[in-house]
């Protein structure tokens, strides 16, 4: 006899991307910064002393949001720490939607968003996005036309990369009477010279909710660190009534803070990703792949028309010892996406494509 809700019951959970069989096989389908955490956030591991972990963590993460604050010219009021991006997702959906009430998405996109849905009982409205991955003009009207309490959007989205600027977002902010939350996993990886910061667009939309991830930017994926950024009247309930008690543990605090301390030495790492995307790329389209402009550390390349499918090419690439990722769904069917790796893992991929495509 089964006791999980009907609706449990009947659901799909996420799928996460494959993990490695050996320790030779050549990672590309997660989105993890291929380089190491920087030395002050091994420096801090090493510093736990076994007191703190006897105790309680610091219950709002203080040091991490002071510091967070700092980074961003925002107030502590301003942040939440949370137990990766994913559980801001989760904490949003349970502080902002009535269960039942609609959750919004553009359609593709990070496939957990409808399953976070199912759990609390939302049907999810999506709109399609355009042939550039980018929200139609009337994106906010279908969403306010469907009832939608929280609007979400990754940006860069997952998984073409699309990046929108700050006048897009605003522009969706203005239209919409939800929540928007505007998921900032891959941000880091932005080009520099297009100076892109939406932040400042918290003092004009009081219901604009930003999510920012560790695992990505800053080598940290297997911590599960992230948090969120809006207005204190969005930021207030999450704090204190919605996240769960001690959400992330002492070691989790003290690394995150470290880690945006010595921001610079990440900020290295984000420059080499960026370097290798655009080589990446090109190679890419020289073996006859569309593969749009990407701002996140990964490409969407559509491989129609070659010798294998995608399907194909993911499976024989995996048998040969590297994983990228392949989603069995309209409009992604034909491609992989690839996270960038180190010139010399990517070397490896570039040389397995062409012996499979020729």
């Amino acid at each position: 006899m089964g006791y999980e809700r009907n609706a449990i019951a009947r659901m799909h959970g996420y799928v996460p991307g494959k993990q490695p069989a050996s320790a030779t096989t050549i990672k590309l389908n997660t989105n993890e910064n291929p380089y190491p955490p920087s030395a002050a956030v091994m420096q801090a591991l090493h510093s736990v002393q076994a007191e703190v972990l006897r105790r309680y963590p610091e219950p709002m993460a203080e040091a991490f949001r002071a510091q967070a604050a700092r980074v961003h010219g925002l107030r502590p009021e301003e942040i939440v720490a949370v137990n990766g991006g994913d559980e801001l997702l989760r904490m949003a959906v349970t502080t902002f939607v009535e269960p039942g009430a609609p959750i919004g998405v553009l359609e593709p996109s990070y496939s957990l968003y409808p399953v976070l849905a199912e759990i609390h009982g939302s049907p999810v409205v999506r709109v399609d996005a355009r042939d550039d991955f980018s929200p139609p003009d009337d994106f906010a009207a279908r969403i306010n036309a469907a009832g939608v309490s929280l609007a979400l959007l990754v940006n860069p989205h997952a998984p073409a990369g699309k990046l929108l600027g700050a006048r897009e977002i605003a522009t969706i902010a203005k239209q919409l009477r939800c929540v928007l939350l505007v998921d900032e996993a891959y941000v880091d990886f932005v080009e520099p010279a297009l100076c892109h910061d939406l932040l400042p667009l918290l003092r004009e939309h009081d219901n604009v909710l930003f999510l920012r991830t560790l695992s990505k930017g800053y080598s940290l994926a297997g911590l599960r660190f992230g948090y969120g950024i809006g207005c204190e009247s969005l930021i207030a309930p999450l704090l204190g009534k919605t996240r769960d008690s001690y959400n992330v543990d002492v070691v989790a605090q003290r690394l995150a803070t470290a880690a945006l301390v010595d921001r610079a030495s990440a900020q290295l790492t984000w420059q080499r990703v960026r370097d290798e995307r655009s080589r990446v790329r090109s190679a890419l389209q020289g073996l006859g792949c569309k593969v749009p402009e990407s701002h996140s550390n990964f490409l969407l390349a559509e491989v129609a028309g070659k010798r294998l499918t995608a399907e194909a090419t993911h499976r024989e690439l995996e048998a040969r010892g590297v994983l990228v990722r392949y989603f069995a769904m309209p409009r992604l069917d034909q491609s992989l996406r690839i996270t960038i790796g180190t010139p010399e893992q990517n070397d490896r991929l570039l040389a397995l494509l062409r012996e499979l495509w020729t």
